[in-house]
């Protein structure tokens, strides 16, 4: 196996990789674990206006 060839498998196996991560994020299974993370700022500012309050 020569210098070109073992290049060339290895970026054939990070872009299969990219694109299993690509597809990972924007799959519609994780759209819901995603949207609770992307929100959990928020509960962080309803605790504290509750704390406020009492």
């Amino acid at each position: 196996m020569d210098y070109g060839t073992f290049h060339g498998i290895y970026t054939i196996v990070l872009m299969v990789c990219m694109f299993g991560i690509i597809g990972w994020a924007y799959s519609k299974r994780r759209k819901k674990s995603f949207d609770e993370a992307a929100n959990l700022v928020f509960a962080d500012d309803e605790k504290a206006k509750d704390a406020v309050k009492e």
